[in-house]
C-alpha cells in the first residue's frame, strides 16, 4: 500500500508555508548552517593546502618518513581520513541537534494535513 493513499492526503501548500515559517524550521536551518559552512570551509582550506604543497613544495612532500612512504602520501591518505571523520562527526551532530527538530517539523506537517 502506498504512503500517499486517500487516508493520508499530502500536505497542502499552506501547511508547507506554515512549516517553513515556523521557529523550529528556522532553528533547523541555523543549526545546519552552523555546522556545514565552517566544516566545509575548513575542509576546502585543508584540501587547497594539500594541492598547493603537492604543486609547489616538491622537496617537502618527497621527504621519506618510513621506507618509501613520504609526506605527500601521508597527507593524501589523511584527506580520506578527514572525510570519514567529518562524516562521523556530522552524523553525531545531526542525531543530537538536527533530527529532534526535524522530527518536530515533520510531526507538525503530518498533523496539519
Amino acid at each position: 500500500m502506498s504512503t500517499t493513499d486517500s487516508a493520508n492526503p499530502p500536505p497542502t501548500d499552506d501547511v508547507w508555508h506554515e512549516a517553513h515559517a515556523s521557529e523550529d524550521f528556522a532553528l533547523l536551518r541555523r543549526r545546519l548552517r552552523a555546522f556545514v559552512f565552517p566544516v566545509s570551509a575548513l575542509f576546502l582550506v585543508w584540501y587547497l593546502v594539500y594541492v598547493l604543497l603537492a604543486d609547489y613544495a616538491h622537496g617537502f612532500m618527497s621527504i621519506k618518513l618510513v621506507g618509501n612512504i613520504n609526506v605527500g602520501l601521508v597527507l593524501g591518505l589523511l584527506q580520506f581520513v578527514s572525510t570519514f571523520a567529518i562524516t562521523t562527526i556530522y552524523v553525531r551532530y545531526a542525531n543530537r541537534n538536527l533530527d529532534p527538530v526535524a522530527e518536530r517539523v515533520r510531526a507538525r506537517v503530518e498533523d496539519a494535513s
